[in-house]
């Protein structure tokens, strides 16, 4: 853990904020009392979504494919 006063967070932060990337918490102090926790984020996966998760789980109604009427229509172009 790397403690560090707020001047000193300010003046090199991108620095500290590489240090966070690679898995250092940050402990940040004002006056030498401490404040706050700088962590990382848990990793997100990148892993992409499998299509048709929700197969058979829902069926959309015939009327959402028919047209809009032309009052919505509108709206969506900013007549009104």
């Amino acid at each position: 853990m790397i403690k560090l006063n707020i001047h000193e967070a300010k003046t090199h932060l991108s620095r500290y904020l590489e240090k966070v990337e690679h898995g250092e918490t940050i402990l940040l102090c004002k006056r030498n009392q401490p404040i706050a926790e700088i962590k990382p984020l848990a990793t997100r996966k990148n892993n992409p979504r499998p299509i048709g998760l929700a197969k058979g789980k829902f069926k959309a109604p015939t009327s959402f494919f028919e047209d809009l009427p032309e009052e919505t229509l509108a709206l969506f172009r900013g007549e009104q």
